[in-house]
């Protein structure tokens, strides 16, 4: 008779449930169509995030990016431009007495949209055994802001309380 291993606890092997056809890892290929891979393209380089950090902390005009983020300005202009073509910040035209217009940098609804990741890497960061640096409060009372993954009913979820089902052409598939 085969010996039976105990299941694992569910601390120590976390991982997603994946359910109907994306059960099979091999029927399938991430590759391309995976939305974590498409937001990656736009905001995954250092570069991009702390763009957004200084965004998220009221910087708007290039000239105080550049310097605060400590990217050149070409680095600046070319990551500046391309969270304005994907729609997380829109120009703001202003013209400072004496000069000409220029362009400051604003929040979408979009850009807003990505401040819970914002949240959630900073909260890593402390993890990671970082010092010091910025702590993010609740107006209101004060208490530490943290990122919580929860349901459309508002349930939190852990990551092995987590199923992952493929979606083609806008039709999910039941869970299991």
């Amino acid at each position: 008779m085969a010996e039976r291993t105990q299941a694992p606890e569910r601390d120590t092997e976390a991982a997603i449930t994946r359910a109907g056809r994306f059960a099979d890892r091999d029927a399938w290929d991430a590759e391309g169509w995976c939305h974590m891979e498409h937001a990656l393209e736009l905001v995954g380089t250092r570069s991009a995030m702390i763009l957004m950090r200084e965004i998220y902390y009221g910087g708007r005009r290039f000239d105080e990016l550049a310097r605060r983020t400590g990217l050149t300005e070409a680095v600046t202009s070319q990551r500046l431009k391309r969270l304005v073509d994907a729609g997380l910040l829109r120009l703001h035209p202003y013209r400072e007495p004496g000069q000409r217009t220029r362009n400051e940098y604003v929040l979408t609804d979009l850009g807003r949209a990505l401040f819970p990741v914002f949240v959630a890497l900073l909260e890593w960061g402390v993890r990671l055994g970082a010092k010091g640096g910025v702590e993010l409060i609740h107006a209101d009372c004060g208490s530490p802001l943290s990122a919580v993954v929860e349901c459309a009913k508002g349930h939190e979820v852990s990551l092995p309380d987590a199923v992952a089902r493929i979606v083609s052409d806008g039709e999910l598939e039941s869970a299991p």
